[in-house]
């Protein structure tokens, strides 16, 4: 047997052995899958510009950089879009940290600027913080795709990012940690740049975690499991005295003990997922009160201030008024007002 039947993403990394893991996350049609791609330098993943998505479960992929580093890029699909169920996130999330092994080296947050950055742009980092802890932000990259679009309009990534309120808390969060990427462009000298700019950030993410990736009670007790059936495996394949069809029950017995343990896992992240889901709405729902009830506060303040505005402006008529027939009065009088 040999452990055999442990699949290959169940297989340890080590964590002196210099590869680096970076995750995708974003909003679906945000072109995560093109950036993996624009990352591999190869055509790895499967990407259309839809607004359906193409990724529809967690994919790994690897390459070797030309100094030897080894880059792991995971590319999920929306897991936190609106939309998405709990128990879907859940399932894709228990495979993003089979995948991740020994953590998580950078986050990079997939934002497009073909379409207006919405309050699910900042949902997705808020769900990340809701259900990772406030940790995780120290490892995320905002990368903003659509840089094309941009040199159309000849506008810079500062100048839109000026513009726009929606994005500044989300830098904030990231310590404005961004970069921009074409990935339609055939430059290779701006692929090479863009390129150097995010590997650059995750490099500094790496030094201000001090070359810790991410890492909580999740991968802790997923890491368990796999290493319990691991073990498992081991002993199995050195026994001896035991007939094939003896070691085979065994097998059986133990992929059923790891999947049992998987599956209360998984129960257990769909559970945080649902939590963190509904704090985050229950926050979406009460800043959506307070900010109708500003705007209606301020409507208030405007007609009240229109009301103020027209009695001043009777006011000034009827004085004027009085002056003219001041004037009348006095000039029939005979007297002249300076």
């Amino acid at each position: 047997m040999g452990g055999s039947f442990i699949e290959d993403d169940w297989e340890f990394g080590s964590a002196s052995d210099g590869v680096r893991t970076v995750v995708l996350v974003g909003r679906t049609g945000n072109g995560k899958s093109a950036t993996g791609n624009s990352i591999l330098g190869r055509k790895a993943f499967q990407s259309l510009s839809c607004l359906d998505g193409v990724t529809k479960t967690s994919e790994l992929q690897r390459t070797v950089l030309e100094d030897g580093q080894i880059i792991n890029v995971i590319d999920t699909p929306g897991l936190f879009d609106r939309l998405a169920e709990p128990q879907f996130v859940g399932k894709e999330i228990v495979r993003c940290i089979g995948m991740a092994k020994d953590g998580i080296h950078a986050v990079l947050v997939v934002v497009s600027l073909r379409s207006r950055i919405s309050i699910e742009e900042a949902a997705a980092i808020e769900t990340l913080q809701k259900f990772f802890g406030n940790k995780i932000s120290d490892y995320m990259i905002l990368v903003f795709t659509g840089g094309d679009q941009l040199e159309e309009d000849d506008v810079t990534l500062d100048d839109y990012l000026n513009h726009s309120e929606s994005v500044k808390d989300m830098l904030e969060i990231c310590e404005n940690r961004r970069v921009l990427f074409d990935n339609k462009t055939k430059d290779v000298a701006k692929k090479a740049e863009q390129l150097q700019q995010l590997l650059s950030l995750v490099n500094d993410v790496v030094m201000k975690n001090g070359g810790k990736p991410f890492s909580n009670d999740l991968f802790v007790e997923f890491k368990k499991g796999v290493t319990k059936l691991h073990d498992q495996a081991a002993e199995l394949s050195s026994l001896e005295g035991y007939s094939k069809n003896e070691k085979s029950e065994l097998e059986v017995q133990i992929r059923a003990s790891y999947q049992e343990h998987l599956k209360q896992f998984t129960d257990m992240v769909e559970t945080k997922i649902m939590d963190a889901t509904r704090r985050f709405e229950q926050k979406l729902t009460e800043e959506q009160a307070a900010r109708l009830k500003a705007e209606e506060a301020a409507q208030a303040a405007q007609m009240k201030s229109n009301d103020e505005i027209r009695l001043l402006r009777e006011h000034i008529e009827g004085v004027e008024r009085e002056n003219r027939e001041l004037r009348k009065h006095a000039e029939r009088g005979g007297c002249q007002i300076l």
